[in-house]
C-alpha cells in the first residue's frame, strides 16, 4: 500500500467538496437500496460527517496506533445504526466508484488496489470491534423518560430509566435517539454519577436547526421512550488524582456535575479529597438552570467551590461578571490543577485559546470532541 499515493488521491477528491458525499450516497442507495433505512431522512449533516471521517482515516493511515482506537470505536458505535458485516462490501463498492468518478484517468489499477487494501483493513477492524462489543453489550438501550422539566426557554432536564443496566464512567457521553427523529443520534453526557436504580439525567439545550435537541426539549414527555448508545469518551473523566478546575458553558455543566457526584461519594467513603473549582458560564443569571442543585452540593462539600458567571449583565450577589474562563483566570494561577472545559464548540475553542494565552500547558487541559466519532451521529 502506497500511503503517499492514498493521501494525494484523497486530497484531490476532497477538493470537490459536497459533490463527493452526494455522489457516494447516491451510488450506495441506488446500488444497495436496503442501506437507505440505516440513515436519517435528511442527509445534509450526514454528508459532512462522511468526509470528516474519511479524512481522519486517510490522514492517519500511516499512524496505526492513533488510527486503530478511532476505527474500533467507529465499529462499535455503528452497531446502534443496525449496521452489520454484510453492509461493509456495499459501502466499499460505493466508495471505490466515487473515487474512480472524481479521479478520472488518475484512477489507475495500482491506486485502486491501494484503496481496496486500505478499505479492507478498515472494514476488518470495525467489524471485529463490533463483534467483540456484541458479546457483552446490546447495540442500544431503550430508556423510558421518567420525568421532563423545562428549566429555561431553551433548556430541559430529563431523567430516563434504561431497560438494562447502562454502565458508564462519570464524564463519558452517550448517543441519544428519539423516535421523533429516527436514525438521528446526538451525544449527551449524563449529569449524574451512576445510581443503584440505573436512572440517568440528561441536560439538553435546544440548538437552532438541531433535530434531536429540538425533539428532546420541545417534543418528548414523561412516558416516551428514547434509545441510548454505548458510553464513549474518556477526556472528561479525571484520573490523575490532582485538584481540578472545571470551566462549563451552559449544559456543558452536565459531565462536571456527574464527576463531582463521584468525587463526593469517594470522599464520603474515606477516599482522597481533591479540591475542585467549578466556574459555570451563562449569558444571564436566569440561565443558570441547575444552580439550586450546585449550591446544595457546594454546601455539602467543603472541598468544592462553585462560581456562577454571567457574560451579558453586571455582577450580582452570587454571580461574577464575565465569561467563565476569564473569571476562572482571575481566580488563578492554576499552576497545579488539571483543567477541564465543556460547552458549545465556540465556548470550548475560546476557552482553550484563553487558557493557552494564560500559560497553562496543553497537556493539563482536557476537553471532549465527538465531531468525527461517528459518520451517523455527533453533537447537537
Amino acid at each position: 500500500m502506497d500511503v503517499t499515493r492514498l493521501k494525494d488521491s484523497w486530497k484531490k477528491v476532497a477538493a470537490y467538496g459536497d459533490e463527493v458525499p452526494l455522489f457516494f450516497y447516491s451510488t450506495l442507495f441506488l446500488t444497495h437500496p436496503e442501506t437507505r433505512r440505516l440513515f436519517p431522512v435528511s442527509m445534509s449533516a450526514q454528508r459532512d460527517r462522511l468526509v470528516a471521517a474519511l479524512g481522519r482515516i486517510v490522514s492517519d493511515v500511516d499512524r496505526v496506533d492513533e488510527l486503530l482506537p478511532f476505527l474500533q470505536q467507529l465499529g462499535r458505535d455503528h452497531r446502534k445504526f443496525a449496521v452489520v458485516a454484510e453492509h461493509y462490501p456495499a459501502v466499499g463498492q460505493a466508495l471505490l466508484h466515487t473515487l474512480s468518478h472524481f479521479l478520472g484517468p488518475e484512477w489507475t489499477p495500482d491506486l485502486a488496489e491501494d484503496w481496496e487494501e486500505a478499505y479492507g483493513l478498515v472494514a476488518k477492524v470495525m467489524t471485529e470491534a463490533a463483534d467483540e462489543a456484541a458479546a457483552t453489550t446490546p447495540p442500544w438501550w431503550d430508556a423510558r423518560v421518567v420525568w421532563h422539566e423545562r428549566r429555561t426557554a431553551d433548556i430541559a432536564a430529563l431523567r430516563v430509566q434504561p431497560e438494562y443496566q447502562l454502565d458508564y464512567t462519570p464524564g463519558q457521553s452517550v448517543a441519544v435517539e428519539s423516535r421523533l427523529r429516527p436514525n438521528v443520534w446526538r451525544y449527551f453526557t449524563p449529569a449524574n454519577a451512576p445510581r443503584r436504580n440505573g436512572t440517568v439525567d440528561l441536560h439538553v439545550r435546544l440548538v437552532g436547526g438541531g433535530p434531536v435537541s429540538t425533539a428532546l426539549v420541545q417534543g418528548v414527555a414523561a412516558g416516551d421512550t428514547l434509545r441510548l448508545g454505548a458510553p464513549v469518551g474518556d477526556r472528561l473523566t479525571p484520573s490523575s488524582g490532582r485538584d481540578v478546575l472545571m470551566v462549563a458553558g451552559g449544559t456543558g455543566l452536565a459531565p462536571f456535575k456527574a464527576v463531582l457526584e463521584s468525587m463526593r461519594a469517594q470522599a464520603a467513603e474515606g477516599g482522597p479529597r481533591r479540591r475542585a473549582h467549578l466556574f459555570v458560564g451563562a449569558p444571564y443569571a436566569r440561565d443558570h438552570y441547575d444552580y439550586p442543585a450546585l449550591h446544595e452540593m457546594a454546601g455539602q462539600c467543603p472541598w468544592l467551590t462553585v462560581v456562577p458567571c454571567v457574560s451579558r449583565e453586571p455582577a450580582r450577589p452570587g454571580a461574577e461578571a464575565g465569561d467563565a474562563v476569564d473569571v476562572a483566570l482571575r481566580y488563578g494561577p492554576w499552576s497545579q490543577e488539571d483543567v477541564y472545559v465543556c460547552g458549545s464548540p465556540e465556548m470550548v475553542d475560546g476557552s482553550l485559546k484563553r487558557l493557552a494565552e494564560a500559560g497553562i500547558p496543553a497537556e493539563r487541559i482536557r476537553y471532549e470532541d465527538f465531531d468525527t466519532t461517528s459518520t451517523s451521529g455527533g453533537n447537537p
